[in-house]
């Protein structure tokens, strides 16, 4: 199988790193080094190899290094199943992330259709007990990485929305006003439902078909909408009075929600532990690649940042024999080298330490 991966990342006055140089091959990343001396940013850089905000959510603006605030760039060689690609992504003064793929300017969209990342950052781990929104978010990048096309539908539905809201909020009341935005929410919304629920049957596959130290979750989309697109441009018509009352659209796929279940307990992710709740968005994530290594020829880069803190030494041990098993390039970090003893030579080590606000990063 091909292995998906960086063999160069780059980083220039990006957060806590003035000038960076990684160089490395398809193993899986040990990043290791003391709190705050910039682990997580070399993780949000790769982030940004596919659509969206990165694992941070953070602006263009909020990445550049302080206090220069100069900028930022990072650069990629990135090896797929079929091409290499030389990526460069970067921001000038805080303006929005420009992005060049092979030397050409092209829109972050583009970046889906050569790579997949996938990550598993600590503010996840709350995701099953916090609001729908964070579930919906996680939801949308499974379903973006299996179709690189889901961004756009998304990026469609929230424009036409916003104008809707707009409308509803200055009170407009004639109906032609609404036509063209709701036959555009109506079918970009359809194509997201109908993408969530594919991106769901592809994983419940995944998880059904392995062996793994880690439980199994099943599924399910919550959403009080129509389906096709045809009765959902009706519903948002006979909702207009609603929606006027309430100032914003009451129906549609950005009110759904994700529902989860501990498959062998029966119970909800929502009532389990905190260790049973990690252990569960680590199976996802792992069932993620799984689907993606069939969809898509390869398994896809994974970001897991300080992944291995709530796992105890066997989980620990699992989870690294199934990246390998997988032959994922995963990017993970840890307080000390210590938390990567169970992956013997089957890593590399990159150890990052912070000298007067500088990262500074060394092969182990």
């Amino acid at each position: 199988m091909t292995r998906l991966h960086l063999s160069q990342l780059t980083l220039s006055h990006f957060r806590s790193h003035k000038r960076a140089a990684i160089d490395c091959d398809t193993r899986p990343v040990a990043v290791f080094g003391p709190n705050g001396a910039g682990k997580t940013n070399i993780l949000e850089a790769v982030s940004l190899l596919s659509p969206g905000r990165g694992l941070r959510r953070s602006s263009a603006q909020d990445m550049t290094r302080r206090p220069e605030a100069l900028g930022w760039k990072v650069t990629a060689l990135l090896h797929g199943p079929e091409h290499t690609n030389e990526l460069e992504l970067w921001s000038e003064g805080g303006a929005a992330r420009q992005t060049r793929i092979d030397g050409k300017a092209a829109a972050q969209t583009a970046l889906g259709r050569i790579a997949r990342v996938l990550w598993l950052i600590p503010a996840m781990d709350r995701l099953w007990i916090e609001g729908a929104e964070g579930r919906r978010r996680f939801l949308d990048r499974m379903t973006l990485s299996f179709l690189p096309e889901h961004a756009e539908h998304a990026l469609g539905y929230e424009k036409a929305m916003r104008e809707r809201n707009r409308l509803l909020k200055d009170m407009v009341r004639e109906p032609s006003w609404y036509l063209a935005l709701e036959t555009r929410m109506a079918e970009t919304g359809a194509a997201i439902h109908a993408g969530r629920l594919q991106a769901l049957a592809a994983i419940d596959v995944a998880q059904s078909q392995a062996e793994t130290a880690f439980p199994a979750a099943t599924l399910e989309l919550q959403c009080d909408m129509p389906p096709d697109a045809s009765d959902l441009r009706a519903a948002l018509a006979d909702n207009r009075q609603r929606d006027l009352a309430a100032g914003r659209t009451l129906i549609g796929p950005h009110r759904a929600d994700l529902y989860g279940v501990y498959a062998a307990k029966d119970v909800p992710a929502r009532d389990c532990s905190t260790g049973e709740q990690k252990a569960l968005l680590v199976s996802l994530i792992l069932a993620n690649a799984r689907a993606l290594a069939v969809e898509f020829g390869a398994p896809p880069l994974l970001l897991l940042d300080e992944v291995a803190a709530h796992l105890d030494a066997t989980r620990q041990a699992a989870l690294y024999d199934e990246i390998c098993a997988l032959g994922a390039q995963a990017w993970m970090t840890g307080t000390g080298p210590e938390m990567f003893a169970a992956l013997g030579a089957r890593a590399q080590r990159l150890e990052v330490t912070e000298t007067s606000g500088i990262s500074q990063i060394e092969i182990r």
